[in-house]
């Protein structure tokens, strides 16, 4: 017992609050930055490329590895003009997101502000957009639609798909549990998501855990925030970083050891167990310290065998092995008995989404957002105004009524198809 303690001291002083924060990040040390005084922002790291970041968007050139040179130039034409900025929709550590509508093409979007000059968060946006990035347009993903910077504030906003749903995190607070063929479902998918992070494109997201987690009211589930993923060169590489949600967080990781993809397996079996239980399974109102002794110390945490299917346990049983060499790998639990026994029942996950998410309450806000989206070109620029013709084709109509609810609910419904 006194070797706990022992260990509870030296732990204690890494946090200075009882919320289980999120730890420094470990710094690229060829990272580094220039702001020109025209208002160009280089963010330049020997791992990503080169990016060069002002008011009208983004251009990615590509990084110098040894003696040869990445193929690929990508430019991303995102201007802080263009954005119609509505309500502050999330808050974190390292940044701030707001709804946004891109004028030109009337599309919502969710905009995560970072300041550039805080070397930590710097970062956390170079990870950021290095993931997005590489990995464009892959569904399980949410989709990078580019970055602008703005010299007045001096920070860099990410534009990203507007996720209209909420999260795991919102579900849990509406459903209190999520039932065991909905959330296998939602698993699935994001094991799809997470075999391409790994096995594609050799990251660890390192932060997996439900408010990272979101659904659509099309159904669709999307792995967001990678501001603390590292990338893995090769088949033996592993990390030797401590950062991330301490919550959610490995044994191995805990312990400052090397680690790798098994990381997010552990991370994604406390989720689901917490999603299916409706509690997280450890005991975290004594602070991170404690916290962190219960997943070193504790045995794994495990669903009630009477209140859930044996393919349940045994999937979260997998997941949650102290051993990382022991866990199962993202492509290989697709095949587990959880993932297969509902298969073929035919789960509607829209439909679901809807259940737990008002509906009408969404819509009409997205109503809302088009609607003085719409008087503000009225009152901007001439350079506005020109985005006002493409409302008015021959068969267009723009009315704020319940029918407008309707084809906007009808909308989302045929552009899943």
């Amino acid at each position: 017992m006194a070797g706990l303690e022992e260990l509870k001291r030296k732990l204690q002083p890494l946090f200075d609050s009882t919320n289980a924060p999120s730890v420094a990040l470990s710094l690229d040390p060829c990272d580094s930055y220039t702001v020109s005084d025209d208002g160009n922002v280089n963010l330049l790291s020997r791992s990503y490329g080169v990016y060069n970041i002002n008011e009208q968007g983004l251009q990615k050139r590509p990084a110098v590895i040894g003696s040869e040179t990445e193929t690929g130039e990508k430019t991303y034409c995102c201007a802080s003009h263009e954005m119609h900025v509505f309500g502050t929709i999330g808050c974190g550590a390292s940044s701030v997101v707001q709804r946004a509508i891109k004028v030109p093409i009337h599309r919502i979007l969710a905009l995560k502000r970072i300041n550039v000059f805080e070397k930590e968060k710097r970062q956390q946006l170079l990870n950021e957009i290095r993931t997005l990035c590489e990995a464009s347009n892959y569904s399980g993903l949410v989709e990078f639609h580019g970055a602008f910077y703005t010299p007045e504030s001096g920070q860099i906003s990410i534009a990203l798909e507007y996720v209209d749903g909420g999260s795991f995190a919102d579900i849990l607070k509406f459903q209190k549990v999520i039932p065991e063929d909905v959330l296998s479902c939602m698993v699935k998918k994001l094991l799809d998501s997470l075999n391409y992070l790994h096995g594609v494109r050799r990251l660890v997201h390192r932060d997996i855990k439900p408010a990272n987690l979101l659904v659509s009211l099309k159904g669709e589930t999307k792995v967001t925030d990678f501001g603390v993923s590292a990338g893995l060169d090769n088949s033996v590489a592993m990390c030797a970083t401590f950062v991330g949600t301490v919550t959610y967080m490995s044994p191995e990781r805990i312990r400052n050891e090397t680690y790798s993809f098994a990381a997010d397996i552990w991370s994604l079996g406390l989720t689901i167990l917490e999603c299916g239980s409706g509690k997280f399974p450890y005991s975290a109102n004594e602070g991170p310290a404690n916290l962190m002794l219960q997943i070193l110390y504790d045995p794994s945490p495990t669903p009630p065998r009477d209140s859930f299917s044996p393919e349940f346990c045994s999937f979260v049983d997998a997941c949650l092995q102290k051993d990382s060499d022991a866990r199962p790998t993202a492509e290989q639990l697709l095949s587990h008995p959880f993932i297969r026994k509902y298969e073929n029942a035919r789960v509607n996950l829209r439909e679901y989404i809807r259940s737990v998410f008002d509906p009408t309450q969404k819509l009409k806000e997205i109503a809302d957002m088009l609607s003085v989206h719409y008087y503000l070109l009225f009152d901007g620029s001439d350079e506005l105004w020109q985005h006002m013709r493409t409302f008015y084709t021959e068969n267009s109509s723009f009315r704020f009524t319940h029918t407008m609810l309707l084809f906007l609910d009808r909308y989302i419904c045929a552009s899943s198809n």
